[in-house]
């Protein structure tokens, strides 16, 4: 039986829809497969706005990852007429010899990225909105700023769909396998045939690579935005931001005017069963953001304009897992762990690579890295 395509995609949200533009420009004939309706927000890539930078304190091998998806965004751009990357600078908080000021300096310094160090007073002074310890320093980082989510992922929809990618939402995927020299892919709908598979199906991937399920878990997450009780000039000037506390990392936004700043916390740890994920916020989700706002950010702590629920799916080290499926003409992408979006037009190119040629992923985002590494709980 011929294969009726050169590509499939299962999950056509940040990652899956990046990869479907990229292999359909590369010339070939890709099927695209999302489980829920188009423009849903059921996923890990809603809430308006991500943060992209370029001072990255998870790990200095990002950078090179993070340089490539800043021009794939602005091509994107381009390509789509779309305005969809906003550079604002960034600005990170805390403790001097801390994981996110320390982490960030180390990778500018590593890669050569415009920065600067501000010290305390100074945060004081030209981001007046922030309370800061005495003992901080801050990190500004030029090459920064924000993604528009939902509208980054129609763009690369529309751009693939230009190409001739065939798109199908409200599909769930049952079930793929090997099937001669490529593989088949059930759903509900019936079965397709391709050549070889890209799997970006988020929160849902472990039920796709049951090998990896052990290592991975899925994590609730409120986003909020609230109200400036004073001073909104002040919160429309700043650069995005992540504060290192001693218990968990917030981050926030300049001042979105139509629904106030965005501000949430990094990682609390609830635990979520996808489909059964509590879809809105509480008044413990809102109370502990709101916490951290009377103790940093006095001054937005006014009235909830809005509230987002999505989820992170995280692996033990709190990196990307991206690689080949053993013994299957297929590759994935996986675990984004709360700080993936960024990366999404940049890794729908390399899984389109992957999965054309012999690439692989870097080494510290391969999976074999997660041999001997400790379960998920």
């Amino acid at each position: 039986m011929p294969y009726i395509y050169d590509a499939i995609v299962v999950g056509l949200g940040a990652h899956g829809s990046a990869a479907a533009y990229h292999l359909a420009k590369r010339g070939l004939d890709v099927l695209g497969i999302e489980r829920f309706p188009r423009g849903h927000t059921l996923g890990s890539s809603g809430g308006l706005s991500r943060i992209i930078r370029l001072s990255y304190y998870e790990h200095p091998d990002y950078v090179p990852l993070l340089r490539s998806a800043w021009e794939l965004w602005r091509e994107l751009e381009q390509e789509s007429r779309e305005t969809l990357l906003t550079q604002t600078g960034g600005l990170y908080l805390g403790p001097r010899d801390g994981e996110l000021v320390a982490g960030s300096l180390a990778s500018a310094r590593a890669h050569g990225l415009s920065h600067e160090l501000v010290a305390a007073d100074e945060v004081r002074r030209r981001w007046p909105v922030f309370e800061v310890e005495n003992d901080w320093v801050g990190l500004l980082d030029e090459q920064a700023g924000w993604l528009a989510p939902e509208r980054a992922i129609e763009a690369h929809l529309l751009m693939a769909a230009k190409y001739g990618a065939a798109l199908r939402f409200d599909e769930p995927i049952e079930s793929w396998e090997r099937y001669g020299d490529g593989v088949r892919v059930t759903s509900e709908n019936g079965s397709h045939l391709a050549k070889r598979l890209v799997l970006t199906a988020g929160a849902w991937m472990s039920r796709l690579l049951p090998d990896l399920a052990r290592y991975l878990w899925v994590e609730r997450s409120v986003l909020f935005w609230f109200e400036p009780t004073a001073d909104r000039e002040a919160f429309t000037k700043l650069p995005v931001y992540i504060v290192q506390e001693p218990e968990r990392m917030f981050y926030g936004f300049p001042l979105d005017a139509e629904n106030g700043v965005k501000v949430a916390g990094l990682h609390f740890g609830d635990r979520a069963n996808p489909d059964t994920l509590a879809r809105h916020p509480s008044r413990a989700d809102e109370e502990r953001v709101r916490t951290w706002l009377a103790k940093r950010m006095p001054l937005a702590n006014g009235q909830r304009r809005l509230a987002k629920v999505c989820m992170y799916t995280n692996s033990p080290d709190g990196h990307f897992v991206i690689d080949h499926v053993p013994d299957a003409p297929a590759v994935f992408a996986s675990a984004c762990s709360g700080h993936g979006f960024k990366f999404a037009s940049a890794i729908g190119e390399l899984l389109a690579v992957m999965a054309t040629t012999p690439a692989k992923a870097p080494a510290f985002l391969r999976a074999g890295r997660l041999t001997g590494a400790a379960a998920r709980s």
